[in-house]
């Protein structure tokens, strides 16, 4: 698979690698298009680095490694993107986590998606780089869950295998519609590690999620 990355920050670098390694053909774009042929230097395996809108132009999947406030410049820079395969890990948050930077309007890939006419899947958002660098990200022998919230089926099958080829297990998190909610969770679990406390102990194992799934839209009790 052919993947243009947006951005030669660290999520750039630790995905790009992961599937430099897992045989992907990869071109990495920045504002600055030094950084980004430097970034390729060290992800090595065929990678190369230029422009945002070259790296666009390349992938048959674009992933979207920017900070929120960078998003709007980086897509204009980028160029066309309707009909495109765009993976959205982006997290419109910041200290002290109490809301998000898209209040409560549509969330983060909801706009990247009506901005460019793309195919936006929401992924990959939920960890820190570190997490991607693992080879695999595996946790009490339980390989790492990514939720994607996205509408297309061509779009999704793409970002499932880029999912698996990190080791990783994908899950469905449905309709981009709910890319906000996975938007949210984010932040809220950022902010309590940013508190000290340890995320991971809110959730049960799933065979105390309480009873039949087919009924999680009923209250919990």
């Amino acid at each position: 698979m052919r993947i243009g990355v947006l951005g030669a920050g660290g999520m750039a670098d630790a995905l790009a690698k992961q599937w430099a390694r897992a045989g992907h053909e990869v071109r990495i774009g920045a504002r600055t298009p030094a950084k980004a042929v430097a970034l390729a230097g060290r992800v090595g395996h065929g990678a190369a680095g230029g422009t945002l809108r070259e790296a666009a132009g390349f992938g048959d999947v674009v992933l979207l490694a920017v900070l929120h406030d960078g998003v709007q410049d980086a897509l204009r820079l980028a160029g066309p993107l309707a009909g495109r395969v765009l993976l959205d890990c982006t997290n419109p948050m910041a200290p002290p986590f109490e809301r998000l930077k898209t209040a409560d309007g549509p969330s983060a890939a909801r706009r990247i998606a009506d901005a460019t006419g793309a195919r936006v899947v929401k992924a990959f958002n939920t960890c820190h780089e570190s997490v991607w660098r693992m080879t695999p990200p595996v946790f009490g022998g339980r390989p790492l869950g990514v939720p994607l919230c996205g509408d297309d089926e061509e779009a999704l099958a793409a970002a499932r295998t880029l999912v698996t080829d990190l080791g990783c297990v994908p899950l469905d998190g449905g309709s981009l519609e709910r890319a906000g909610l996975l938007e949210a969770a984010t932040a809220f679990t950022v902010g309590l590690w940013a508190a000290g406390e340890d995320p991971s102990s809110m959730l049960p194992p799933p065979e105390y999620a309480g009873g039949d799934p087919r009924r999680a839209g009923k209250a919990v009790n």
